[in-house]
């Protein structure tokens, strides 16, 4: 099965000073209801989260596409296992491009966050 992948790294830092600029605002238009729940608001886990949107994007192969960062929601599962669930228009832009399934892995240490993202897509 071909595989595309997306990478990103994101300062701790940055997400900080989005949040001192832009308080709530900011919160509200990136993470959902549920990311800010899982990640206790905590800027390492939020940056973690962010990085992971941008990997997705870079993994679906995206263009000019624009999209809500909504739409790609990072959870947890049972085991505290990360996944991706995607909606609206990242979701069909995720079909139209044939991708079956998507795989995150996510990081933080100190300053830094990352992401990787895996997209399965159809042959």
């Amino acid at each position: 099965m071909p595989m595309r992948v997306g990478i990103d790294l994101v300062t701790v830092e940055e997400v900080q000073r989005s949040i001192a600029d832009h308080g709530e605002r900011y919160l509200q238009r990136v993470y959902t209801d549920q990311e800010l729940v899982e990640s206790g608001r905590r800027p390492d886990r939020l940056a973690a989260r962010f990085a992971a949107k941008e990997a997705t994007m870079k993994a679906l192969g995206r263009r000019d596409e624009g999209f809500g960062w909504r739409s790609i929601a990072v959870r947890r599962g049972p085991q505290g296992q990360p996944s991706i669930t995607l909606e609206g228009e990242v979701a069909a832009l995720a079909r139209r491009r044939g991708v079956r399934a998507l795989t995150v892995s996510l990081t933080h240490e100190h300053d830094y966050a990352a992401a990787i993202v895996l997209a399965e897509v159809a042959s």
